[in-house]
């Protein structure tokens, strides 16, 4: 046999295997390519369930964050008369939430003016049908009362609100044009209801109308204080049941030698008595909304992508 005779033969064999490899596999590369696609879809639809879930977990948490309590909030929860709430160990305190009011020294230009110990004060306000009740509480590891000596002065409290509930007046005590409303509670017994125009020119009311209870424990004080919604004379807050109020808070430590100008304040904060968020939840439902059509839009695209993916694999086969 021939040297060509030969070289043909071994084609003849060649292209008969050839032949009976396709027999026995008539789509090698079809199942090839469909074996690789699946563990490629499983991905991709594990890639899109856990994207479905954040955001699903974003639509719950979004909201939340959103409407979370601004920093100078202090909420006021409605109340009862009956709750024995003008008592700072009520019972009924405990189930209202408690603002965490910063403070720091005055800065007063007397003595030690920069110089205070009471960095927090937490407030919890109630308003019933008739009444404000503020309760606030800070630490204090001694009690001072007495002020019966030249260096001896009381612990004491107060809250400060504009007389116009309306317009926000200076922090330092209010302007004569825009005064602050003082309410005061002293250790020593003392309660003052008070006008200020600016610092140093606070006068009393005529007839006070608040009402203050204290006790001391575990070294910490807790002082109530309160008085009626209505403005009984000129210049005297009127406590409003449908708008949000200023509010700011002063503390002195009688042992820290704290007194008039010497002492602890905080910034303006504000009472919440306006009406709250009414009907229903419509941030979680745009979030929802928003976080459903995302995951349309994903699943879409995988889908598409996919679809590519199969039509590009079937051109090869037939080019096979």
């Amino acid at each position: 046999m021939s040297d060509a005779d030969r070289a043909g033969e071994r084609d003849r064999e060649r292209a008969g295997n050839a032949t009976d490899r396709r027999s026995r596999d008539p789509e090698p590369s079809g199942r090839r390519a469909s074996g690789g696609r699946r563990p490629a879809a499983r991905r991709e639809l594990l890639l899109a369930s856990t994207f479905a879930a954040l955001l699903l977990v974003t639509a719950t948490v979004g909201p939340m964050v959103v409407d979370a309590r601004p920093a100078f909030e202090i909420p006021v929860e409605a109340g009862t008369e009956n709750e024995n709430l003008e008592s700072a160990t009520a019972d009924a305190w405990t189930r209202v939430p408690a603002a965490t009011v910063s403070m720091s020294a005055s800065g007063a230009s007397v003595p030690g003016g920069d110089d205070s110990t009471v960095e927090e004060a937490k407030v919890q306000a109630v308003q019933t049908d008739q009444r404000l009740y503020l309760r606030l509480a800070w630490d204090d590891a001694t009690v001072d009362r007495s002020t019966g000596s030249t260096l001896a002065f009381a612990d004491a409290v107060a809250v400060q609100l504009p007389a116009n509930a309306s317009a926000r007046p200076p922090i330092t005590m209010g302007s004569t044009d825009n005064p602050v409303n003082v309410w005061y509670w002293s250790a020593d017994g003392t309660t003052d209801e008070l006008l200020a125009g600016g610092p140093g020119s606070t006068t009393r009311f005529d007839q006070g109308t608040i009402v203050t209870d204290a006790t001391h424990r575990n070294g910490r004080w807790y002082v109530v204080l309160s008085r009626s919604l209505d403005a009984t004379s000129e210049h005297r807050t009127a406590i409003p049941d449908d708008a949000d109020m200023d509010v700011a808070v002063a503390v002195w430590n009688g042992s820290n030698m704290e007194r008039s100008g010497k002492k602890s304040v905080s910034e303006w904060h504000y009472l919440a008595l306006g009406p709250g968020p009414q009907g229903p939840p419509y941030q979680t439902i745009l979030w929802l909304v928003a976080g459903l059509a995302i995951v349309g839009s994903v699943l879409v695209t995988i889908e598409g992508v996919r679809r590519t993916r199969d039509e590009g694999d079937g051109r090869g086969e037939e080019s096979d």
